[in-house]
């Protein structure tokens, strides 16, 4: 074969390989005709769906696609929804992100929220658990606590069980297992339901993100003088909210821009308002590290 035409049977082979590996890549984003998008659920799930949709609407015009909100079970039901591909935005809660993403490295957050300062929630993008027992109870230490009813919220609740078993559980030297110190443990199905079974008397102390308290207290079902806090753990960071990696990338700055601009829009004051917070501001992994700190710790005392 003559020089000239090995170069160009070079170039012509480099050329395939440059065009079948830029195919490749475009086959690997995910460019869906609709987008799904989820949050962990509450006892006001219905009514957050409905203070969500300037945000939704921010999602279709930035994003050119419809938007359908899947109306979650549990905290693993999103878990699972955006580990089988068919949820493609998620706002979890901080331990659901870590054990969402080590089933599926797919998965990243993009932004979270922050809160405005309330009852007992802090000005910021982060949060605390707090142990608390009605006001007019017996129950003034954590000693007191031994042999009581405790309220935890769901099993990957970060505030709602992580952090009361393994840091709240190192304090008191019992490690993840709270059964030893408390003569029953019980998943309320929520930081809603924890904080109502407190002051109706169906548990005797409960776990509860402050910002979950407030929204109880701001909904006319409480009020704050019917509360004691008597532990308290330290800064959480807030829900992540979080995309899936695969999809293409013009999608997901567009999902993040929606986020992280919508307080520039006047008519999406009422949605913050809802939410207790002023903007998004963006997140990254390594800041949810704490949380995954957390949940080794718990692995290696369960023997995993």
């Amino acid at each position: 074969m003559k020089p000239a035409t090995r170069i160009l049977a070079s170039l012509a082979t480099a050329g395939a390989v440059v065009a079948y590996a830029s195919a490749a890549l475009a086959q690997e984003c995910k460019d869906p005709g609709q987008l799904v998008f989820s949050i962990i659920p509450t006892e006001e799930t219905t009514q957050e769906l409905d203070i969500y949709k300037p945000l939704l609407d921010a999602l279709k015009e930035k994003t050119g696609k419809s938007v359908e909100f899947f109306m979650p079970t549990s905290y693993a039901s999103v878990i699972e929804g955006m580990v089988n591909g068919w949820v493609h935005i998620g706002v979890h809660g901080p331990n659901s992100y870590v054990l969402a993403r080590e089933k599926d490295p797919n998965l990243e957050v993009f932004a979270t929220y922050t809160k405005v300062k309330g009852h007992f929630q802090e000005e910021g993008p982060g949060y605390r658990a707090v142990l608390v027992v009605r006001s007019d109870s017996k129950f003034d230490s954590i000693e007191s606590l031994k042999g009581t009813i405790v309220g935890l919220a769901d099993p990957a609740s970060t505030s709602g069980n992580l952090m009361p078993r393994m840091v709240f559980g190192d304090e008191i030297g019992t490690g993840p297992e709270l059964e030893k110190y408390f003569s029953k443990v019980v998943y309320t199905g929520g930081h809603d339901q924890s904080a109502l079974a407190v002051k109706e008397g169906r548990v005797d102390d409960a776990f509860v993100a402050t910002h979950r308290l407030d929204n109880v207290i701001d909904r006319g079902l409480a009020a704050p003088e019917d509360y004691r806090v008597l532990w308290q753990s330290g800064i959480i960071p807030q829900d992540p909210m979080v995309y899936r990696t695969d999809l293409c990338e013009p999608i997901k700055a567009a999902i993040k821009e929606a986020f992280l601009t919508l307080h520039e829009n006047p008519d999406a004051k009422p949605f913050f308002d809802g939410i207790k917070s002023t903007k998004f501001v963006a997140m990254q992994d390594s800041d949810y590290g704490i949380i995954r700190k957390l949940v080794d710790a718990e692995k290696k005392a369960e023997g995993q």
